[in-house]
């Protein structure tokens, strides 16, 4: 069922609970370029709580939505990477996903019978795009922890500077879930390549 729940496990700008509300309700982030048409399911999460991930946190690519790099998450690299794990449920999930790469959410989505079926292997390349390989990080009360990624390595993608209001985002996230204030994030971004301007 598509009702089964999963902990959504955010490394990036779905940190912030705001950020990830306009993919679940609809609407357009503060500093954003782009809006958000919301999930076919807008209840919000049922749960949430802050998690460490062993990989590491790297920035790459340009944002359509930000300009600038965002932020990938590398699961065999050494961390490690804070974190946001939020309980939806599948539906909820593949919708985020399927946000994330610009498109609509649909009903029929074949990655939904991925994550109730379960991740073979931990991992599952779902197509090229910078976030359609779906990684499971974990479990928690029964639910499997879950996240989406690129299909690189992050020694294989050069780095590229995320833009201030993107990194605003992710500072929000991190002092909602762990309690981080400004000089905190600035100093787990530079640990991430970013400058000390930037951050």
């Amino acid at each position: 069922m598509a009702s089964e729940l999963v902990w959504y496990v955010s490394y990036g700008s779905n940190m912030n609970a705001a950020r990830l509300a306009c993919y679940l309700e609809g609407g357009r982030p503060p500093g954003a370029r782009l809006g958000y048409a919301g999930a076919r399911d807008h209840t919000p999460p049922r749960d949430d709580m802050a998690v460490m991930l062993p990989g590491c946190l790297y920035f790459g690519t340009v944002s359509r939505v930000w300009g600038g790099g965002i932020a990938f998450y590398d699961h065999d690299a050494d961390g490690p990477t804070a974190a946001r794990a939020y309980l939806i449920t599948a539906e909820q999930f593949v919708d985020v996903a399927a946000q994330e790469m610009h498109r609509l959410p649909a009903a029929g989505d074949p990655l939904e019978k991925i994550v109730l079926d379960g991740v073979p292997e931990g991992r599952y390349q779902a197509g090229p795009g910078i976030y359609e390989t779906l990684l499971r990080v974990g479990e928690r009360d029964g639910f499997p922890m879950l996240t989406f990624t690129a299909p690189t390595r992050s020694t294989d993608v050069a780095f590229n500077q995320p833009v201030p209001a993107y990194l605003d985002m992710l500072g929000a996230g991190l002092l909602q879930a762990h309690g981080w204030d400004a000089a905190r994030c600035r100093q787990y971004f530079g640990g991430c390549g970013v400058l000390e301007e930037a951050a």
